[in-house]
């Protein structure tokens, strides 16, 4: 890079979208500390142009420091690929965290974890997106042929993932027609948030240094499989022991994780606005669907809102202990993931402080259940529209407590209107409108 080159600082925002301001590199130490000014207001900006009613209007200043362990600095002329940028936090002038920056949020919610219970959390997020690069053709989930349709696209992505330091773990052609998935190894919470966030911009990089575009929208089509974030997280002791395994507890869950995962289910349907966040996210959030449509806890069951993911070599006690861990389905990639992870640590942090009991695991069709019987289960059916989930975060105390008052009112406000953008469209035009989007 030449001093005159920019650098691109940005924020993940309530829109799912990466937001910021570009600096030349020779300001980068000048504005270390600085940043670059922003509004509070910004955090309205829709992801189809009109800004949702702001309470704060013309008025306010904040700025985004940014972060430099997370700087992006490549240039691949052979790939067409050319990034520069790095995440940072809003703050106030004071040098204070904004209530409203998702990255501060999530960084309050693992210091809570910390202070309150000496644990952290590691996560992973898999990443499923459409790719426009060939012609979508059904019945080739999986294939060989479906990877090799691809051309040069995966082993460029893997190019530029490890050059951007990621540690790769899988790329795989999905069972939707022209879907496509790519995980990496799980991190500490922070940085695996940092690098969800980068690595779908690489994704959409590499598709366009080959002149084509992808999609990381909930849906693209209302009768099809949607694009899911399965995120997934296992506890650490504060000796870095992998804690969420028992040998003695029923289907090896410990005591504390069960408690916390007691606590993510229990405040599912109250934060399900902040981890699917379109009308289009409860058009995936369905039965038969392969993605979560209860509240309930399932081993090895990919229909389940939280799993217990298979151990190879299970048989290998120490490799249990180790490997054990679980899996959150109901996400997308509308949301940021910033929010996802505060949402999971702050509802865990209940179950651990309400010492909630391990949930029961199910194993049956949770949609012969009527809601008698899934009461014994303290299963509910999850939010079925945005508005239904929004009008649980907007009556959850447990959330005022966690978020603030301020954040949960933005949510609200921002996507109150996005469901208004979409009134009087058919579910196909609002699939296309969010495949533009994201």
């Amino acid at each position: 890079m030449n001093d005159t080159d920019l650098i691109m600082v940005c924020t993940s925002d309530l829109a799912g979208q990466l937001r910021g301001k570009a600096i030349p590199k020779k300001a980068l130490e000048r504005r270390r500390e600085i940043g670059v000014g922003w509004t509070p207001t910004n955090i309205f900006i829709t992801s189809f142009g009109p800004i949702a009613p702001s309470p704060w209007g013309a008025l306010g200043d904040l700025y985004i420091q940014p972060d430099f362990s997370t700087q992006v600095a490549l240039n691949l002329p052979d790939f067409g690929v050319c990034e520069s940028f790095v995440l940072g936090d809003i703050k106030k002038l004071n040098g204070e965290r904004w209530e409203c920056c998702l990255r501060s949020q999530l960084a309050s919610a693992i210091a809570l974890l910390q202070k309150q219970h000496g644990l952290t959390l590691q996560a992973s997020f898999e990443h499923e997106f459409y790719y426009y690069g060939c012609e979508p053709q059904p019945g080739l989930g999986y294939t060989l042929r479906a990877f090799r349709r691809l051309g040069e696209f995966p082993n460029r992505l893997m190019k530029i993932l490890d050059l951007a330091g990621f540690s790769i773990d899988t790329f795989m052609p999905e069972y939707g027609p022209s879907q496509y998935e790519v995980t990496v190894c799980h991190k500490p919470a922070l940085r695996a948030a940092d690098e969800a966030v980068i690595l779908r911009e690489l994704v959409r990089a590499t598709a366009r240094g080959l002149d084509t575009r992808v999609s990381f929208a909930p849906t693209l089509d209302p009768n099809s499989v949607g694009n899911g974030v399965h995120v997934h997280f296992s506890l650490f002791n504060s000796e870095g022991e992998e804690i969420c395994y028992s040998v003695r507890e029923a289907h090896g869950v410990s005591r504390i994780a069960g408690a916390f995962v007691a606590g993510i289910l229990r405040h599912m349907p109250e934060f399900l606005a902040m981890t699917a966040p379109t009308v289009c996210s409860y058009m995936r959030l369905i039965p038969k669907r392969w993605s979560a449509a209860y509240n309930n806890l399932g081993d090895q069951d990919r229909e389940a809102a939280v799993r217990i993911c298979p151990v190879f070599n299970p048989h290998n006690e120490e490799k249990l202990a180790q490997d054990f861990h679980f899996e959150f389905r109901a996400a997308d990639a509308a949301a940021s993931p910033y929010l996802v992870l505060a949402a999971l640590i702050n509802a865990g942090i209940s179950g651990i402080n309400d010492n909630l009991s391990t949930p029961i695991v199910t194993s049956e069709d949770l949609t012969k259940l009527d809601a008698a019987e899934l009461a014994k289960l303290n299963c509910e059916r999850l939010p079925q529209s945005l508005s239904e989930a929004l009008s649980r975060l907007s009556h959850s105390k447990w959330g005022k407590s966690f978020f603030g008052d301020k954040l949960i009112q933005a949510v609200n406000i921002h996507k109150r209107a996005e469901i208004e953008f979409m009134s009087g469209l058919s579910d196909k035009e609002i699939c296309e409108l969010y495949s533009q989007a994201f």
